[in-house]
């Protein structure tokens, strides 16, 4: 259903935070255009608005402009999917310590609930729904943490590599690798230690990135 008419920073916020969900959840494919008359009546919002939004993402790094043809999403190569990860796994390591130090007994309960759905869509032979769950981790970890410049930082860089996320996710025998590394994430997050959280996370990360150039092999 297409929303009232907004114009100037309101409309411009609208435009900017559909068009980050729409990369976050993959309905924005790796090279495809945008276009502002398109986008404009798709999210109720003015042209300018649009056009202000795509600006915005551009200097985050989501969206490109092409001279003469207009806006389209930012393609990430292997080598870029791998130097962002570099830098996640220093915040991710960050947020995981500082979860250690804060969780609360409430968010251990659901940590460790977290980790036993973890575990059975892993054996359950659900991708789907293990992908789901690990990005639930992350964001849950990033909540307790609370650290929100790392947080804001790890929003941006993750929307740049979500296509590649989607595709590892999917990648057979990928789960059975990733779950010993997310339970000893949630383990040291529940036992309150910010020395093995920041490891662990660290760790993961590295998982990923030797994933990332197998897969580009």
């Amino acid at each position: 259903m297409t929303v009232a008419h907004r114009d100037g920073a309101a409309g411009t916020r609208v435009a900017a935070q559909a068009l980050r969900e729409a990369l976050l959840t993959g309905d924005l494919a790796p090279g495809q255009r945008l276009v502002e008359a398109d986008l404009a009546a798709s999210f109720g919002v003015s042209r300018a608005s649009v056009r202000a939004a795509l600006m915005d993402l551009t200097a985050e790094g989501l969206v490109e402009r092409i001279p003469n043809r207009g806006a389209r999403v930012r393609v990430v190569t292997v080598a870029e999917a791998v130097a962002i990860t570099e830098c996640r796994m220093v915040l991710e390591g960050l947020c995981a310590a500082k979860a250690a130090e804060r969780v609360d007994d409430e968010q251990v309960a659901a940590l460790t609930a977290l980790g036993e759905r973890l575990e059975q869509s892993v054996a359950a032979g659900d991708p789907l729904a293990y992908s789901a769950h690990n990005r639930e981790l992350h964001r849950l970890v990033r909540e307790i943490a609370d650290q929100p410049v790392a947080s804001e930082l790890l929003d941006r860089l993750n929307a740049q590599i979500v296509r590649h996320q989607f595709r590892l996710a999917l990648r057979a025998g990928r789960p059975q690798v990733s779950l010993p590394e997310h339970l000893a994430i949630i383990d040291a997050v529940v036992r309150r230690d910010p020395a093995a959280a920041e490891h662990a996370a660290r760790e993961h990360l590295r998982s990923v990135i030797t994933a990332l150039l197998d897969a580009e092999g």
